[in-house]
């Protein structure tokens, strides 16, 4: 058993023999490791068969380096496909069955993996003690779960929990079926686990559970013996298979860095203060795009006559000011006052009509010269 991936399958405590079977090993030049978790559908012997099949047209596919790990897959698949057909026609009592399966190619050493998927059997990430399920299942009960409709606990119970509409054995052709197959590739960091089921392990062990039991510290052997005790604790009442694959790396943990404190330099005090340094202004020229017109910069224009027009209001301004002016002065000097008239004309009246007596009981002496 390598350290970083792990596979373990247990017949459950209700089925008499095990249809299931798994891949985990490395391929392509130990270069990727290869997770494989396949749930054999059909009767006592033929889910058996049709399991065994498809593990086989996975190993031979994925023997060697390829070009393209995604296209190999579905080409790996839909193989596998047409030699369950073959049987099937073949032997009668093979007639009905099938297979479902969830197929990882992982890439450590870039921190990719690949996938490739069909039926109810699943696909889960676990990062930072998040456990997120990758696929989907295909089956009504899987996406009444999927969608949000059911919760896990109710599609756990549903009476029609293992009926699935897409397996390897189903149909011809698969291949030219776009969405047949479910494909993709995420990254795989440093510290991630990737988790590979079948139904008899997620359809009587919760996700909370799981999830605990692969954030522990234990190795993968232990997580994997653990997963399949708490389902045969729950009732065993299907086959259980896992795989699990672990990026063994060291996450790397970037450095924050601090931004520097405002500090003041003290300065020698013989040494002179820098200078501020006069930029020239600058002249932005935007370049105009490709196919508009270009726009000539505008010029100020100046008319003369603005200037003689403001010349006349001024002129005619000081006019009206100076008349103001010497006009208010004429009149006061020729209009006397009331008062002034008044006294002018009784002056005059007294000269003429009035009779100065002189006192002649005073003895007035003549003056002797």
């Amino acid at each position: 058993m390598a350290e970083n991936f792990f596979g373990i399958t247990d017949t459950g405590k209700l089925r008499d023999n095990n249809e299931d079977t798994f891949i985990a090993e490395k391929a392509m030049g130990d270069r990727f490791i290869i997770a494989c978790v396949i749930d054999g559908v059909g009767g006592y012997v033929g889910g058996e068969v049709a399991a065994a099949i498809a593990k086989d047209a996975i190993q031979r596919h994925l023997k060697e380096p390829v070009s393209n790990i995604i296209n190999t897959m579905k080409e790996a698949f839909s193989s596998a496909n047409e030699r369950i057909q073959e049987e099937k026609q073949q032997i009668k009592q093979y007639d009905k069955m099938a297979c479902v399966l969830t197929l990882a190619v992982v890439d450590v050493e870039n921190n990719l993996f690949y996938y490739a998927h069909v039926g109810d059997t699943r696909l889960y990430l676990l990062r930072d003690h998040s456990l997120v399920k990758v696929t989907k299942d295909h089956s009504f009960v899987g996406f009444l779960e999927d969608s949000g409709r059911l919760s896990e606990e109710s599609a756990m119970k549903h009476p029609k929990r293992n009926e699935i509409n897409k397996a390897l054995g189903f149909g011809q052709q698969i291949q030219l079926q776009k969405d047949y197959i479910e494909t993709g590739q995420s990254p795989f960091l440093p510290g991630d686990t990737l988790l590979l089921c079948s139904d008899g392990l997620t359809d009587l062990v919760n996700k909370h559970e799981i999830t605990s039991i692969l954030s522990s510290a234990s190795s993968l052997e232990q997580k994997g013996n653990q997963l399949v005790s708490a389902a045969n604790q729950n009732g065993g009442k299907d086959n259980i298979t896992v795989v699990l694959v672990h990026n063994s790396k060291k996450p790397v943990k970037a450095k924050v860095i601090k931004p520097p404190k405002n500090r003041q330099v003290k300065r020698p005090l013989n040494e002179a203060k820098p200078q501020p340094v006069s930029v020239p202004p600058q002249v932005i020229v935007s370049k105009p795009l490709e196919g508009q017109p270009v726009q000539q910069p505008v010029k100020k224009s100046y008319n003369p006559y603005v200037f003689v027009l403001a010349g006349l209001c001024l002129i005619f301004l000081l006019v009206i000011i100076f008349l103001l002016t010497n006009r208010g002065g004429s009149e006061n000097e020729k209009a006397p006052t009331p008062d002034t008239t008044e006294q002018s004309a009784t002056e005059e009246g007294m000269a003429s009509d009035s009779l100065i007596l002189m006192d002649t009981t005073k003895r007035v002496d003549p003056v002797i010269e």
